[in-house]
């Protein structure tokens, strides 16, 4: 399905759907009434848990792992909405039996549904002060088994994880972002290594800019 933009030209669909525009709809009114993040995703948690149960708006093709992918091992990431200013995106992430994302972070207020399948969450803390260009230490603070319907809230402390599925059919997980998170620099770690380096995502559905300078560790 091909983009669809607004007559001015600041948002952008890939997804036609109703129930998600109505979704996307109550978040953009949420952030034109408040600054604070923490109140931005309480305010829009109770319309999340509403999408997240709605099982006829999301298409079989962005419930599809790819092979052509940012994330590595055929993990799809689709983009179903953005703001065209960057601030807000909205996507899924498709992982395969038996594979697990790179532990990442995300750089940004959002919330996390997982709408189909099950999952493991490691979730890391870093510890070093990062002052040494490509090194991370991180320490495991929590693991977490996840089912259909449970969702999370990230924030820029607590948005270091990685994620694996543990069903026998591909888990789908919807990420609502307070930024464009496939498309901006983020960090991808190696915690036995004590390794970090530059990750961007991607989409696999859109392109991003390539005229970005990639961000020294």
């Amino acid at each position: 399905m091909c983009a669809q933009q607004s007559t001015q030209q600041t948002e952008e669909y890939l997804v036609d759907s109703p129930v998600m525009k109505s979704f996307i709809e109550a978040v953009r009114y949420i952030r034109s009434q408040h600054d604070n993040p923490r109140h931005i995703v309480a305010a829009i948690r109770p319309h999340f848990a509403e999408l997240m149960e709605d099982q006829t708006w999301l298409p079989a093709k962005y419930q599809e792992p790819a092979e052509d992918s940012g994330m590595g091992q055929g993990i799809g990431t689709w983009l179903l909405y953005r703001d065209l200013d960057g601030s807000l995106a909205f996507s899924s992430l498709v992982v395969s039996p038996g594979k697990q994302t790179p532990v990442h972070d995300h750089l940004a207020w959002g919330l996390v549904g997982l709408y189909r399948g099950t999952q493991d969450e490691d979730i890391f803390e870093r510890v070093d002060d990062a002052t040494v260009d490509g090194k991370a230490e991180l320490k495991l603070v929590e693991q977490r088994g996840l089912v259909a319907g449970d969702f999370y809230e990230l924030f820029p402390e607590n948005d270091i994880h990685r994620v694996r599925t543990t069903s026998d059919v591909t888990s789908v997980s919807l990420h609502l972002l307070g930024i464009d998170n496939g498309c901006i620099w983020r960090h991808r770690f190696e915690p036995d290594e004590n390794r970090v380096d530059p990750f961007k995502s991607g989409y696999i559905n859109v392109d991003c800019a390539t005229d970005e300078v990639i961000p020294a560790e």
